[in-house]
């Protein structure tokens, strides 16, 4: 079985071609602006196409095969995810457009977060928002979470159920899960990927106040604060640079440092929630690479936490999630 998986950013998609869930080709596009789709395969020898869609609300806790109504629900989640929806839609209405009859799957970055309970999702803001316009922790980062909750369960062999680990996916955008008993207990990532973690270009947690008051006091707009938030502050805000390859270079012990210590707080906030904990997991390019972000992170450890390193890997999760659809279609 032919999958091609399509993992699309803001502007740049990533790609994996699967035969039987073994990878055959891989790629990135930089520029979508003059990308032809069919220039990636021969869509005549596929049997499914598979997509990344980043915001699923609370319509979608699983996978979906790609329906009208799908695509609907999808595009009335666009004001969640202004940057990334709109472009994952393009893609999964060409494709049904051109091949009608290929089914493609649709795989949230949210869905996996949708066990999280009301304790953990719900703001301390007026009841009726949520009620009104859905302002909740939805999580992202959630495929990535899930492949790795299924890897540790394989490899350590043990029932997917009984699994209670902290996922650190950290990267240019980063985020710490708590997984337990299998499912995903409690998130970094809010409302929108911008809460949480210091993050490369991402502010992380902050008193909400500062937005008001740098608009009142620096003649911005919101949409102007909300830019310098998303883009201008994280690592790149402290030292100037949003790549940990180059704050070490620089030894910007400031950025590093409370890099580190904000996801100390969060691991520190999940330890407290489970009585056992199995494993604290490392990815993302930083998670993996970065051998100093690890060490600081985990110099206060329990000994008995196994501290372990895993490399991600979404496109075969999706592609798997994909697999899983078609045969049920089958059956």
């Amino acid at each position: 079985m032919k999958i091609l998986v399509l993992n699309s950013g803001s502007s740049t998609i990533k790609y994996k071609l699967f035969d039987n869930l073994q990878e055959i080709i891989s790629g990135t596009v930089e520029d979508v602006t003059n990308f032809n789709i069919e220039d990636i395969c021969d869509f005549e020898t596929l049997d499914a196409v598979g997509h990344r869609v980043v915001h699923g609300g609370e319509k979608f806790n699983k996978a979906a095969l790609v329906t009208n109504t799908v695509i609907e629900d999808i595009r009335d989640l666009i004001p969640l995810a202004p940057l990334h929806n709109p472009l994952n839609l393009k893609y999964i209405e060409e494709i049904q457009f051109k091949y009608p009859n290929l089914p493609q799957v649709v795989v949230f970055d949210t869905a996996f977060h949708q066990t999280i309970d009301k304790t953990h999702f719900t703001y301390p803001i007026p009841l009726e928002y949520y009620k009104q316009n859905h302002i909740r922790r939805y999580g992202f980062h959630g495929t990535s979470v899930e492949y790795i909750t299924k890897e540790f369960a394989k490899q350590k062999q043990k029932d997917i159920y009984e699994v209670n680990i902290i996922v650190l996916h950290l990267g240019n955008g980063a985020s710490a899960t708590l997984v337990k008993d299998g499912k995903s207990f409690d998130t970094s990532m809010g409302f929108t990927p911008l809460e949480g973690l210091m993050m490369g270009t991402r502010c992380g947690d902050i008193d909400p106040s500062i937005v008001t008051y740098l608009e009142d006091t620096n003649n911005l707009s919101s949409n102007e604060v909300i830019e310098i938030l998303n883009k201008k502050s994280g690592l790149k805000g402290i030292c100037g640079i949003s790549d940990m390859r180059e704050v070490l270079q620089q030894k910007d012990t400031l950025a590093f440092d409370m890099f580190c210590l904000r996801i100390q707080k969060y691991i520190g906030s999940y330890l407290i929630q489970v009585k056992k904990l199995d494993a604290i997991i490392f990815t993302g390019g930083i998670g993996e690479n970065c051998a100093e972000v690890r060490t600081k992170v985990c110099e206060n450890i329990d000994e008995n936490i196994e501290i372990l390193v895993m490399p991600t890997n979404e496109e075969l999760e999706i592609a798997s999630q994909t697999y899983d659809i078609l045969n049920m279609l089958q059956l």
